[in-house]
């Protein structure tokens, strides 16, 4: 199971848990698996089958959209962290 950190803006789908413990072999699965244990995230995080432009999902620190992005392959010791852009000026 990997370890998910949930941002929160999410927090109200998860019952206000800051981090969920998830399985999945690759990110595409975590978020399925994630919207199963808690609906309503994918439709927060995904539209047409790809992650939102505002959402960016970190896998050890690194940023999937440069790695595999979706197929991005997880292990059972890797942390993710979903984190919505945050715009200001």
């Amino acid at each position: 199971m990997a370890n998910v950190k949930i941002p929160t803006p999410l927090r109200s789908l998860t019952n206000n848990e800051t981090s969920v413990e998830i399985n999945g072999d690759k990110i595409i699965n975590i978020i399925q698996n994630l919207d199963q244990k808690f609906p309503g995230v994918s439709e927060r995080i995904m539209e047409n089958n790809e992650l939102k432009h505002f959402v960016n999902i970190y896998i050890n620190g690194e940023d999937i959209r440069y790695l595999d992005s979706l197929e991005t392959k997880v292990n059972s010791s890797d942390e993710i962290a979903i984190v919505p852009a945050v715009a200001g000026g």
